[in-house]
């Protein structure tokens, strides 16, 4: 996969379609660009979508933790896309987010806000951060050196996948049949998950916790005019829904549709339902409309 230049680090990226539609994919915690890669295909025609891997995760760099994991914040992330987006020459685009991705295009849009139009964020870490305790953190450390324990926790953010009764603790999740070519994403996905660094498997509650304890992006999200439209899986163990209905409540454009029957990432667990958000969002939309 290529990479490209942004600032102390490469990070990986990928392309799908071409178009005077320029979107950019901004992927959530322990994932990567590939978490589209099912959708991508059914997305309509016009449109060119650009995933870019965070530092510490997919096909990019992994540069060592800095103390207090400093080098993997939010913001840190966002500075990193922003110059990403310098590299590929790409001065204008949509953004569409996964989870933790959505807090990072958070701060995207308050840093340049003219560089953006709308914005599909699916399942997202809102303005408002996420709150993590020791407990919780130490279950990350723990995953980064068990992959079973790591399949159930990544269970649960594509729960659909799998039969309930084998969603229970201390179960091993248990795939429904004929999901076929989700199955082997899903696993590949896993591996993916076992080689990000530290710097994310720790690094991102740490930051999240941060960023809800300081309230500072929360205190923003007035100032966010661009178009959104989050859709939030009704099965989504993750997102809160009312932190969503308080980002919709604070942002002066911005809509939420409540999905049944999908968890955390519909993106993986129901692709052509993803690419039909996905079209309704940014097809027929010229390059600078929002």
């Amino acid at each position: 996969m290529p990479k490209v230049r942004a600032g102390d680090v490469s990070l990986g990226w990928r392309e799908w379609g071409e178009g005077d539609t320029t979107v950019v994919f901004i992927h959530g915690n322990l994932a990567s660009k590939d978490w589209i890669e099912l959708a991508a295909p059914l997305f309509p025609t016009g449109l060119r979508v650009v995933g870019i891997d965070w530092r510490g995760c997919g096909d990019s760099d992994r540069p060592a933790a800095s103390l207090g994991y400093a080098n993997y914040s939010m913001q840190q992330h966002a500075l990193d896309m922003l110059a990403a987006l310098d590299a590929l020459q790409i001065p204008f685009c949509h953004l569409a987010t996964h989870s933790t991705g959505g807090i990072i295009a958070t701060r995207m849009l308050l840093m340049q806000p003219e560089r953006f139009g709308r914005v599909l964020a699916l399942d997202p870490v809102t303005p408002l951060g996420l709150a993590f305790n020791a407990e919780q953190i130490d279950l990350f450390r723990a995953m980064m050196a068990s992959r079973e324990l790591t399949r159930a926790v990544m269970a649960t953010a594509a729960s659909s996948l799998f039969l309930p009764d084998s969603m229970v603790p201390n179960g091993v999740p248990k795939f429904r049949d004929g999901l076929g070519a989700i199955q082997f994403l899903f696993e590949r996905i896993l591996d993916q998950t076992a080689g990000v660094s530290e710097g994310v498997w720790i690094g991102t509650p740490v930051n999240l916790t941060r960023e809800r304890e300081s309230r500072e992006l929360e205190r923003r999200m007035s100032e966010i005019r661009h178009s959104h439209l989050v859709v939030w899986g009704e099965r989504d163990g993750w997102i809160a829904l009312a932190d969503l209905q308080k980002m919709t409540a604070a942002m002066p454009d911005c809509r939420l549709a409540v999905v049944p029957g999908v968890g955390h990432s519909m993106n993986l667990e129901m692709p052509p339902l993803y690419a039909g958000y996905f079209g309704a969002c940014f097809s027929g939309i010229s390059e600078r409309n929002s």
